[in-house]
């Protein structure tokens, strides 16, 4: 399989490293280009305070602002747009990660707009390769499936299967 970047990826998963043990994974999103969340997946989230609309328009609004915020203060670019406008995918500084006390959040946005997000524990290592991972999955059983409909919510279940199995390999 290759990846956008050009880089040949290993057919075998790579493992996420954390220095405690227990489910390192929480949740993960994907959202299209237009903000519409194609998939959201929970293994290890202990409180709900949003219902569901609400909580993907947050983090889209969050990863928006985010790549906006990393573009405007890019010091390598001249021309800095104005904060908040829309960038086309891969255009201007991003962001792989950030990290609170209770939360590591890792992305990854495909040249084709396709945005995928991460929630693990904070003490979770770098996940670029499992974000690599998952995309690699999502081409293989969402993107080249003729059933699928470009846009609407993913719901297949080999997709969903070898996500959360995954996810387990990488969690225990």
């Amino acid at each position: 399989m290759q990846f956008f970047g050009g880089s040949e990826i290993s057919p075998s998963a790579p493992t996420l490293t954390a220095t405690g043990a227990g489910n390192n994974a929480h949740m993960i999103y994907i959202f299209n280009r237009n903000g519409v969340c194609l998939l959201y997946r929970e293994w290890n989230r202990p409180l709900h305070t949003l219902n569901p609309q609400q909580d993907h328009k947050l983090m889209f609004g969050l990863l928006f602002s985010l790549k906006s915020l990393a573009a405007k203060m890019d010091p390598t670019s001249v021309d800095k747009g104005n904060l908040g406008v829309p960038q086309l995918p891969g255009q201007g500084c991003s962001f792989h990660s950030f990290r609170t006390n209770t939360y590591k959040l890792s992305f990854m946005e495909t040249p084709s707009g396709i945005k995928f997000i991460l929630v693990t524990n904070p003490r979770t290592g770098d996940l670029r390769e499992t974000l690599k991972y998952i995309y690699n999955l999502y081409v293989e059983y969402v993107a080249k499936n003729p059933l699928y409909t470009p846009g609407t919510p993913i719901r297949c279940e080999l997709f969903n299967t070898a996500v959360d199995q995954h996810v387990r390999t990488i969690s225990s």
